[in-house]
């Protein structure tokens, strides 16, 4: 199948990746290519192999067979130190937003800054990356707020500029729109959208928003019995017949 995005460059690729648990066989060979500046969705049922798969691709778990390469690098040959120096180019945006309750919404986003030095330097003033970031999702004015005083869509655009801070080549969302009333999931993915076109950046969308697929992906990913059971664009499986297929569209 020939899409668009196989006219670009591959940034991760894996291939016939295996893992299991004891009798539990999560991955079956899965593979998976994400090009440069693509949006592409994952969708399966829970306990397919979405999560282990992330896990295995940002090294926090070693898979039984097959291989990850992300930019270019063999994510099972790399040692600690140049693995966290990768890791900085993958942000997270997690299902629970995740912020520091305790934290304000600049401390929040100083937090990933002040942890990884290397990549920016020893700052002294963060405020320009912090009101940038802010700025991008449309909320310089709550820098001084606390989460607790965020509304969930306010967190999940708070969460998402954190992750935007660290300037990411790939970004990989959990369930970015579980939660939200339909009208702001739509702000997000807009969002979403405004942040791929702005930075060319490459996202992985772990989802079983069926509108969420519809609305952010160039590319989709149906994972069932731990393979890629299906693969194109939205319009190209959605109107699929095979009853396994039907099954994520109901």
């Amino acid at each position: 199948m020939k899409t668009e995005t196989q006219n670009k460059k591959p940034i991760i690729e894996i291939k016939e990746l295996r893992k299991s648990y004891g009798d539990n066989h999560v991955l079956n060979g899965f593979n998976m290519v994400l090009y440069e500046g693509e949006n592409l969705v994952i969708m399966g049922k829970s306990g397919s192999g979405k999560s282990v798969m992330i896990k295995c691709l940002i090294g926090l778990e070693y898979p039984d067979s097959g291989t990850i390469e992300v930019m270019g690098e063999k994510i099972g040959e790399l040692n600690r130190r140049t693995l966290d120096e990768l890791r900085t180019e993958i942000g997270f945006l997690f299902q629970g937003s995740a912020l520091y309750d305790s934290m304000t919404v600049r401390e929040n986003l100083e937090f990933p800054l002040r942890r990884h030095t290397k990549k920016f330097g020893v700052l002294k003033d963060t405020t320009p990356l912090v009101m940038e970031a802010l700025e991008n999702v449309g909320l310089a004015h709550t820098i001084d707020l606390m989460p607790a005083e965020l509304s969930g869509g306010m967190k999940r655009r708070i969460a998402l500029a954190r992750t935007l801070i660290l300037q990411p080549k790939i970004i990989l969302y959990d369930e970015p729109t579980t939660g939200l009333d339909p009208i702001t999931a739509k702000e997000i993915l807009l969002l979403m959208k405004s942040i791929q076109q702005k930075y060319n950046t490459s996202a992985i969308i772990i989802t079983h928003d069926v509108d969420c697929a519809r609305v952010i992906s160039n590319r989709m990913i149906l994972l069932v019995d731990g393979i890629n059971y299906a693969e194109g664009t939205f319009e190209e499986i959605s109107t699929k017949k095979d009853p396994k297929i039907q099954a994520f569209f109901k």
